[in-house]
């Protein structure tokens, strides 16, 4: 059973996901502010937050932003009635996994939570070989099967999509990937037009990988193009 938090003020939007989500078997937890649920994701583990934008108390925004800063990697499936590109991009930015504009369709909905679903047990799956799918850079070593990132010996905790984007880079030293290739291959192809997304989360990836920030030694910029792992390491 998968434990569920939804953070809506409105309440026909609640009862209407309550519906469905316990259809896929979900336990849910309801909050109804933002303040809640911020309480409530600090307080307890869940499998998906389900988390509307606009919110008395505390935005949806400010909420996913302080979750991440925590690190808690829980997937967020981020809600709002606002329509504008930048709104998108800064859900996105803040560490929305995905992201749906009200009105939506029930069947779009129920398809994104079995997609997000999908994604983290395929994550937690365990591989019969353990070796496999590590590589190693200097102080950097990056297991893709635990999903699990060591800098000299101490572990770096990424957001899912922090991961998804270093193992792209690191299992491809070398190769030059431009912004909109990154964001196709990581964030999916519904969210074209977003490359700002690509460069907060290098920004962010590097923070936390990168011992001097101003000379990058991991992932360098390809002037022109995008971004490439470094292959000389």
């Amino acid at each position: 059973m998968k434990k569920v938090l939804i953070v809506e003020d409105d309440i026909n939007i609640v009862d209407l996901l309550e519906i469905h989500l316990k259809d896929l078997n979900c336990d849910l937890t309801k909050c109804h502010d933002g303040l809640s649920g911020m309480s409530a994701i600090y307080e307890n583990k869940y499998d998906l937050i389900i988390l509307d934008l606009m919110l008395p108390g505390m935005d949806g925004l400010e909420i996913c932003r302080k979750t991440r800063a925590r690190d808690i990697h829980t997937p967020v499936l981020m809600l709002t009635a606002k329509s504008e590109e930048i709104d998108k991009v800064l859900g996105l930015e803040t560490g929305a996994d995905d992201y749906l504009t009200k009105p939506f369709s029930v069947r779009e909905f129920i398809a994104r939570v079995k997609a997000i679903f999908r994604r983290t047990d395929m994550n937690r799956q365990p591989e019969a070989n353990p070796s496999k799918g590590i590589f190693r850079h200097k102080e950097l070593t990056l297991d893709i099967d635990k999903r699990k990132v060591t800098f000299a010996g101490r572990r770096i905790e990424l957001s899912p999509k922090e991961f998804d984007l270093l193992a792209l880079l690191g299992t491809n030293p070398g190769k030059s990937y431009s912004r909109q290739q990154i964001l196709n291959m990581v964030w999916g192809y519904e969210f074209e037009g977003f490359e700002h997304t690509v460069n907060s989360h290098i920004n962010r990836l590097r923070g936390k990988i990168e011992p001097d920030l101003s000379n990058p030694q991991y992932i360098l910029t390809t002037w022109g193009v995008g971004y490439r792992f470094n292959e000389e390491l």
